[in-house]
C-alpha cells in the first residue's frame, strides 16, 4: 500500500480486497481508495459522479472505493500499529448544526483478512468510534454520514477482527485514539498545518507517539543533511535483503529490521518519491545510485 495527498484528497493505492459502507460501497477488489474534502455547498444528490471524476483526473481506473467529507483533509490523522494503518478525518454534526463534518475511517491491513474479518473490522471500528465520541462527552455516537472502508493485502492471516483478536485489538485502539485526535484538530483544540502521523510505541510502556520532523531530538539519526519526510517508511516492509533483514521481536515473533537503511533519507530520493508516490523500489535505488 502507498498513500499520498493531492490537494484536498488522500489516496491509497494497492491491490486491495476491501469492504466499504460509503457511496458505491460493497465488498470487492479495488486498486484505489480515497477520502476527499468537498465544499460546504456540495450537492449530495449525485455523489458518485464527482468521485468518478476524482479517480479519472488522476488517471486511475473505476475499481475504487471513495469517501467524501466536509472536514479539511489537513486534519487527517494517520495511525500505524504494526501491520494495521488507520486514516481518520472527523467532525461531528449531531445534534449540532455546525461545524459541518463526518467521521470517515479507512483501515488497511498489510496482512490478509477473510471477507468476514473485513466486515467485522467495520463493526470494531464503529464500536471504537462510538466509545471515542462518548469519551469526549458527546451524547451521541457519531454523525448521520459516517463511513468506514476496511482493506487488506497479502495472503489471508486473519479470520476474525473482533476485539478478542490481535488484529481487532489493534484496530480498536487505533480508531479510539484516532477519532479523538482528529476531532481535536477539526475543532481547533490542536493546531496542525498538515496531516498528523502517530506510531504505536512499546518503548517505556505502550503508548501513541505523534511524530513530527520539527525539533526531532534524534536528528540526525543517520547522517548530517538527511531528509526526514519519510521517517516512517512507506515501503515497509520492503523485504529487500540489501536494505534490511528479519529479526526476533521481544514477544517472540519476527519483525523486519531496516534500522540501517538510509535510502529514503537521501535528499534526491525523498524529493523523487514526493513527486512520484508510486515509484518502485528499483526506481528509488536507481535515483540513489
Amino acid at each position: 500500500m502507498r498513500y499520498f495527498f493531492r490537494g484536498k484528497t488522500l489516496f491509497l493505492r494497492g491491490d486491495f480486497r476491501a469492504a466499504s459502507t460509503g457511496v458505491n460501497g460493497g465488498l470487492r477488489k479495488a486498486t484505489t481508495i480515497f477520502n476527499h474534502t468537498v465544499d460546504h455547498a456540495f450537492d449530495h444528490a449525485e455523489p458518485l459522479r464527482p468521485m468518478e471524476e476524482i479517480a479519472a483526473g488522476m488517471g486511475f481506473s473505476r475499481d475504487f472505493f471513495g469517501l467524501l467529507t466536509a472536514v479539511p483533509i489537513r486534519t487527517t490523522c494517520i495511525l500505524h500499529y504494526d501491520f494495521i494503518t488507520l486514516f481518520v478525518t472527523a467532525g461531528v454534526t449531531n445534534p449540532n448544526p455546525a461545524p459541518a463534518g463526518t467521521i470517515n475511517i479507512i483501515v488497511h491491513s498489510a496482512e490478509g483478512f477473510t471477507d468476514g474479518a473485513l466486515l467485522e473490522t467495520i463493526l470494531t471500528v464503529t464500536m471504537a468510534k462510538a466509545d471515542a465520541v462518548r469519551a469526549l462527552g458527546h451524547p451521541f455516537s457519531g454523525t448521520i454520514t459516517d463511513a468506514v472502508i476496511a482493506a487488506c493485502e497479502g495472503p489471508v492471516c486473519h479470520t476474525y477482527a473482533g476485539t478478542a483478536t490481535e488484529a481487532g485489538r489493534r484496530i480498536y485502539r487505533a480508531a479510539f485514539h484516532g477519532v479523538q485526535e482528529a476531532l481535536a484538530r477539526h475543532e481547533g483544540r490542536v493546531e496542525r498545518k498538515a496531516p498528523s502521523l502517530f506510531i504505536f510505541s512499546r518503548y517505556g510502556g505502550d503508548h501513541w507517539v505523534e511524530w513530527s520532523p520539527e525539533g526531532c531530538p534524534y536528528y540526525p539519526c543517520h547522517f548530517e543533511g538527511q531528509q526526514c519526510d519519510f521517517c516512517y517508511c512507506p515501503l515497509y516492509p520492503c523485504l529487500d535483503s540489501g536494505l534490511g533483514q528479519w529479526a526476533e521481536s521481544k514477544n517472540g515473533g519476527r519483525v523486519w529490521n531496516c534500522s540501517g537503511c538510509t535510502l529514503l533519507h537521501i535528499p534526491k530520493v525523498a524529493e523523487y518519491l514526493r513527486k512520484n508516490p508510486e515509484a518502485s523500489l528499483r526506481e528509488l535505488k536507481k535515483v540513489a545510485s
